[in-house]
Order: structure tokens, then C-alpha cells, then sequence
């Protein structure tokens, strides 16, 4: 069985930055792509980023330019770089992985939150 788990969520005033963490650990597994999404209070869970197994990466239009997306394959971990952070980009933060040959696994989200 393999998990998923979130980390490097927190507090940070607008403007700054805040980097999140996602391992994914289990027995016998091979990540094809991995994602990140958010949901805010009220709001429907939405899709942030993707990279894939060789590195391709793309980002929702709200943090294009301002999130990066990265991946270590060998330690199947990936990390979100959140920059110039604002208020709405507060949310809980969930990384996706798909692993082969299909099968999706979520973590348990991380809160960031943005004060102004």
C-alpha cells in the first residue's frame, strides 16, 4: 500500500514564501505523474500543479509565475515553491500521485495560510 504524505504548511504574511513537501512511500510502486491541489473554505478542490515522471510541469494560470513545481524520482518526493504568496491562495494543499499502472493516491493536505 502506498501513502502519500504532506508537509511544510503554515503561516506567512502576503508577499512572502512557503515551500510544501510530498513523499510518497510503500512497497513496489512507480509514480507517473504527481500533483498538487488546493481547496479553500467553500470552495470546490481545485487543481494547482502537475510534473511528470521526466520533469514537464504546468500550472494553473492563478499561480503561474509564482509556483514551481519539482521532483526527485529516485525518492519519489516532489516539492511546491510558493512564491509571492496572497491571501487567496490560502487553502489545504493536497498532493496527488498516479501511479502505475493506474491507481491515484492521496495525501491528507496541509494548511497554508496568508494573511494580509
Amino acid at each position: 500500500q502506498v501513502q502519500v504524505v504532506e508537509s511544510g504548511g503554515g503561516l506567512v504574511q502576503a508577499g512572502g514564501s512557503l515551500t510544501l513537501s510530498c513523499a510518497a512511500s510503500g512497497r513496489r510502486f512507480s509514480i507517473d505523474t504527481m500533483d498538487w491541489y488546493r481547496q479553500a473554505p467553500g470552495k470546490q478542490r481545485e487543481w494547482v500543479a502537475t510534473i511528470t515522471s521526466i520533469g514537464s510541469t504546468v500550472y494553473a494560470d492563478s499561480v503561474k509565475g509564482r509556483f514551481i513545481i519539482s521532483r526527485d524520482n529516485a525518492e519519489n518526493t516532489n516539492s511546491l515553491q510558493m512564491n509571492g504568496l496572497k491571501p487567496e491562495d490560502t487553502a489545504i494543499y493536497y498532493c496527488k500521485a498516479v501511479l502505475r499502472p493506474l491507481a491515484v493516491v492521496w495525501g491528507q493536505g496541509t494548511q497554508v495560510t496568508v494573511s494580509s
